[in-house]
């Protein structure tokens, strides 16, 4: 049986525009671990035989997080009017338009508890991306945070020291020296530059992150990066098809799946072709045919979204596929991870080398000297 939700869908569209334009009850989000769990112990309690206000009698006791509590004590206060678990929860701003619809699926169809092993699945697996990401990235910032403090306490403290040794021999010192001690004597001019061009690029970013142009270029930037590119178009990809294999299961049609990712994925590659894709679906075209006009969406997606197609198994394939890039990105995090640290501890060796070279440089023409003397 296939749900239209589409009659709700614009109901929630609704209230997601008055969050912009109105205060929110609830300021802030609930992290991906938490939902995760919560949805894994209402699923648990409700197969149990529990009912929906036990339930969320039982969740209150045990979480601590004060946004995370204020919202199952206003969902309970909902369900005890007598509301639905999709009223009840689309009144928290925390939960977004795709849980509560893939909810409501699940409340229509009398399959909650699928609906929120599905829900539970996804946010272990968007969560497993997010601590891989961080794996990857701590890594770098870490020893970039330590080299940048290397650099400033050499430029800060070391350098002047040798500066006023060599200001003792008044003989001219070399090209590289003369550019480091430069380099210290300016340092402060040079560290409000760069503090300005940071608080600059962060302005335009905030000011135009929303300009469908701005986020046009820099999307397309960052697929360009090596080796980075590649890992996030992985990880998107593998949202898109967890997302679409989570609402198909849920019998939610494809051209309301796709409505309900635009308002879930935020990248600019992929909202900006939904509209496309749906738009070809309803003339008649098959999901292969469509993806296929957006260069974001690779061959081998495509090839085996035509397989599942004709054999009728598109959920089972985006669960696959959503499987297959995780994995992908998994494999691209920990080569990335491999290849960062040697070029960090080069650029890193480089960088304190080319000042010590700089400051010792006037000391071995100073014994040249005195050894011809």
């Amino acid at each position: 049986m296939e749900i239209d939700v589409s009659g709700y869908k614009k109901k929630n569209v609704k209230n997601s525009k008055k969050r912009k334009e109105f205060p929110i009850i609830f300021k802030g989000g609930v992290n991906d671990k938490l939902k995760m769990i919560m949805y894994r112990e209402l699923k648990v309690m409700l197969k149990s035989g529990v009912t929906l206000e036990e339930a969320f009698t039982l969740l209150i006791s045990q979480y601590k997080n004060k946004k995370l509590l204020s919202g199952l004590k206003r969902i309970k206060s909902e369900l005890l009017k007598g509301k639905t678990l999709v009223y009840s929860m689309s009144q928290v701003k925390f939960f977004t338009p795709f849980e509560i619809n893939s909810l409501s699926v699940g409340e229509q169809t009398k399959t909650l508890p699928k609906v929120l092993e599905e829900l539970e699945l996804f946010f272990e697996k968007k969560n497993k991306l997010k601590s891989q990401i961080k794996t990857v990235l701590t890594y770098p910032t870490f020893v970039i945070s330590i080299t940048f403090a290397v650099l400033v306490f050499m430029l800060r403290n070391v350098v002047p020291m040798f500066q006023k040794v060599f200001r003792q021999f008044n003989s001219d010192l070399p090209s590289l020296t003369r550019r480091i001690i430069y380099i210290s004597d300016n340092f402060s001019y040079f560290l409000l530059c760069l503090v300005l061009v940071f608080v600059v690029i962060c302005f335009f970013y905030f000011k135009f992150r929303d300009n469908a142009s701005f986020r046009r270029i820099s999307s397309g930037i960052i697929l360009k990066l090596p080796f980075i590119g590649s890992m996030v178009k992985a990880i998107y990809l593998s949202r898109f098809c967890n997302a679409l294999g989570l609402l198909l299961g849920a019998n939610v049609s494809i051209v309301d799946s796709l409505s309900f990712i635009k308002e879930m994925i935020i990248f600019y590659p992929i909202e900006s072709s939904i509209d496309g894709i749906k738009k070809e679906i309803i003339k008649g075209k098959s999901l292969t045919n469509s993806l296929k006009e957006y260069p974001f969406y690779d061959n081998r997606m495509i090839s085996m979204i035509k397989i599942s197609e004709e054999v009728n198994q598109l959920e089972d394939m985006f669960n696959y596929l959503a499987s297959l890039y995780s994995e992908e990105v998994e494999t691209k995090s920990k080569r990335i991870g491999v290849l960062i640290e040697p070029i960090i501890i080069i650029v890193i060796g480089g960088l304190v080398g080319v000042i010590l070279i700089a400051m010792y440089l006037p000391m071995f023409d100073l014994s040249k000297i005195l050894n011809s003397n």
